[in-house]
């Protein structure tokens, strides 16, 4: 059985949806941890209410970003994990991090991708007018909301949406398709190879696998 590190920084929404899918037997692995970069992050609570090892790195006792980067490696290491998963984790990932577990990362971002990587992701998409938005599902590389997409899934945008409302459907989704990517990647369904993410062997097309 797969190990399972998660990364957060908040809430911990997408945390929970995986903790929930692994307790009714929808992902074949164990959590092995959950990192924080935020000492107050509520998804470590989350996480302790489901029994699952908690730690914080926070920058201010690091001399460096990848001194942070290098000692998340070494305990990730520790913990055996194979798989890390990125749920609101607000911290840029060094290179040096992302090439020691390239094939190894997934990270979910409120957007379409390639359209509106970064922040503030629901306020670019309503100045632009845009129609629909959504979230991606992503191996992780240098390359900041880079990496071969794995999944996405489209939410409607409507005239009068405020911020909250497109959020609420993005979130819908988001909890609905990362603990099925997870399990993919946990059931040796998902990988990367080359660059591509293929899945059950069939390399997956530029924007991922689209679920209707």
């Amino acid at each position: 059985m797969k190990k399972i590190v998660v990364l957060i920084s908040g809430n911990g929404s997408n945390l929970q949806a995986i903790i929930d899918a692994v307790a009714a037997g929808k992902i074949q692995a164990e959590i092995c941890g959950v990192m924080s970069n935020k000492a107050d992050a509520y998804g470590l609570e989350r996480a302790k209410n489901a029994g699952i090892p908690t730690f914080v790195f926070t920058r201010q006792t690091f001399e460096s970003n990848i001194a942070m980067d290098n000692a998340i490696a070494e305990q990730i290491a520790l913990l055996q994990a194979d798989l890390i998963v990125l749920a609101g984790y607000m911290k840029i990932l060094t290179a040096e991090f992302t090439q020691r577990f390239a094939g190894k990362i997934l990270n979910i971002h409120p957007s379409l991708l390639p359209k509106y990587p970064g922040l503030n992701t629901y306020q670019r998409a309503i100045d632009a007018g845009d129609t629909e938005h959504g979230m991606s599902i992503h191996f992780v590389n240098e390359e900041v909301d880079g990496g071969a997409i794995v999944l996405q899934a489209k939410v409607p945008i409507y005239s009068d949406d405020e911020i909250s409302d497109i959020e609420e459907r993005v979130h819908e989704q988001e909890h609905r398709c990362y603990p099925l990517v997870v399990s993919w990647f946990c059931a040796d369904r998902l990988i990367l190879e080359d660059g591509n993410a293929y899945l059950d062997g069939k390399m997956l097309p530029s924007q991922g696998y689209a679920l209707d």
